[in-house]
């Protein structure tokens, strides 16, 4: 099993590696959104921190879900997504290699970019370690949730729009708990549960998300 997903995760990052432009627009998004709250607002410091964690985990959310609707079109297109499902082994577990390249292209790119977006919003070590954090536990059940959109739009016309509209409501609680993780170690309460819970939806994400998918795909490909 470790075995299949690995090689699924370095296939996928060879070829995003080969379209770098998709990585690189996603981080230019972030990067120009969460730049523009702070000029568009002025330099008061007390409402840019309370702005801050809304607006970084939006912009998060809006980064990941770019590159949403390549996750399996690519594959679907030159024919590889069908082997896939012809073989042997559970598709289950291909669609989970492909979930986690798609988060380590996607979320841990802006993860590390966060902090230093932070800084604009005069946020202190304690909520910049913060916006790390959740970000960083967070993402991965974007890209599982993402990864649901993906394989039920899978050959649609305008599947980008669709994705959008299936995946949006189910990244809610992500968002509220990321955030609120923000907002918590802000205003000195501690975003320790916020981070627990949003832990708990990632892992629920990543172990349930790609079976899911799966099933999806199956019904597209048929």
């Amino acid at each position: 099993m470790l075995t299949l997903i690995a090689a699924v995760i370095k296939r996928d990052l060879k070829l995003a590696m080969r379209r770098q432009a998709d990585m690189v627009s996603a981080i230019f998004f972030f990067i120009i959104v969460v730049s523009l709250f702070p000029l568009g607002i002025g330099p008061e410091a007390d409402l840019l921190r309370k702005l801050a964690p809304g607006v970084l985990w939006v912009a998060a959310l809006l980064a990941t879900m770019l590159s949403l609707p390549r996750l399996f079109a690519d594959d679907h297109r030159d024919g590889t997504l069908e082997q896939l499902a012809l073989a042997p082994h559970p598709l289950g577990l291909v669609v989970t290699g492909k979930v986690i390249a798609h988060w380590l292209v996607s979320g841990l790119p802006l993860a590390l970019i966060a902090p230093v977006l932070g800084l604009q919003f005069d946020l202190s070590t304690e909520a910049l370690l913060a916006v790390t954090l959740s970000i960083l536990i967070g993402t991965p059940a974007l890209s599982g949730i993402g990864a649901i959109g993906a394989a039920l739009t899978l050959g649609l016309r305008g599947g980008g729009v669709l994705i959008s509209l299936l995946v949006l409501p189910l990244y809610i609680p992500v968002l509220i708990f990321g955030a609120g993780a923000v907002d918590a170690t802000v205003t000195g309460l501690g975003g320790e549960g916020h981070l627990s819970l949003l832990a708990a939806l990632t892992f629920a994400s990543i172990g349930f998300a790609p079976w899911a998918a799966a099933a999806a795909l199956k019904i597209a490909l048929e």
